[in-house]
């Protein structure tokens, strides 16, 4: 779509660039700001000339430049990126990466296009990358405009379906994925309306070295729940804990009761997979 209100287009090569005038917001894919009018926008920052690298694999675990591309963090994870560091061995919760991707109602043009920070940083409830991060404990680095930086948990970031606690300034500099949760197996299920349609549930579940287990219910409610438990939970505790959680919401795709229903049924067959696979 030609955005027919931009007057300037700038790259930001430092983070005195980031710096925004009125009327300016950031560009990194553009995915979602290309896909319909902007009328209050008047120029575009792009932040792809910052030059952050996308893939860091260390002992700590794994960080995500906010910049890096869907696609770039598929290939890595399906180890198709001779350039970028090689996935540990151990870390088995990585087979979450193509599962959460696949949940975008997204072509691969739009992989290769869209960056990981983008669909955090939009914070629709189907947010594919919020699914992920969420299920795997993530941190936002988030660049302050003092100069300085905050954390806070991904599963934290999204306030509302679109709405986020991102305060004016503030940029999206890095999501970073600790070690612990990475060795961790882990499975994510989805469902939708149609075969080809955005996300209605999407449900993540994993067990933890010591016994503890997350399940994790986003696209079916307008912010991530995270649901805790010290093992893994019998089927009622989960059933009981996936139906109370807060913030299901209704829209042209799908009821709140449906999406309430179907993410108890997701959690279910998770829960049944992560028994089986401990037995």
């Amino acid at each position: 779509m030609d955005i027919t209100s931009i007057e300037t287009y700038r790259v930001a090569r430092s983070r005195a660039d980031l710096a925004l005038a009125s009327g300016e917001v950031l560009i990194a894919g553009g995915t979602w700001l290309m896909s319909e009018p902007q009328p209050a926008t008047t120029g575009f920052v792009d932040l792809t000339g910052m030059g952050w690298s996308g893939i860091e694999v260390s002992e700590d675990g794994l960080r995500i430049g906010a910049t890096c591309t869907i696609a770039r963090l598929v290939a890595w994870a399906e180890g198709r990126a001779d350039d970028l560091p090689s996935v540990p061995a151990d870390w088995q919760a990585v087979s979450l990466v193509p599962d959460a991707a696949n949940a975008l109602l997204a072509s691969f043009k739009v992989w290769n296009t869209a960056t990981v920070g983008g669909n955090i940083c939009r914070s629709f409830a189907a947010g594919a990358m919020i699914s992920l991060a969420a299920a795997l404990d993530g941190i936002a680095v988030v660049w302050t405009p003092d100069g300085g930086e905050r954390r806070i948990p991904v599963a934290h970031l999204p306030t509302g379906n679109g709405t986020n606690a991102l305060a004016p300034g503030e940029v999206l500099r890095a999501v970073e994925l600790p070690a612990p949760a990475l060795r961790s197996p882990a499975l994510l299920r989805k469902i939708a309306l149609a075969e080809l349609g955005r996300s209605g549930a999407v449900v993540t579940g994993r067990v933890d070295d010591d016994g503890a287990a997350t399940f994790v219910v986003t696209a079916a409610t307008t912010r991530p729940a995270v649901l805790r438990f010290p093992e893994l939970p019998d089927a009622a505790t989960l059933a009981a804990s996936v139906s109370a959680a807060e913030d299901y919401y209704t829209d042209p795709l799908g009821s709140a009761d449906w999406r309430r229903g179907v993410s108890v049924e997701l959690a279910a067959r998770i829960r049944s997979e992560l028994a089986g696979a401990a037995a």
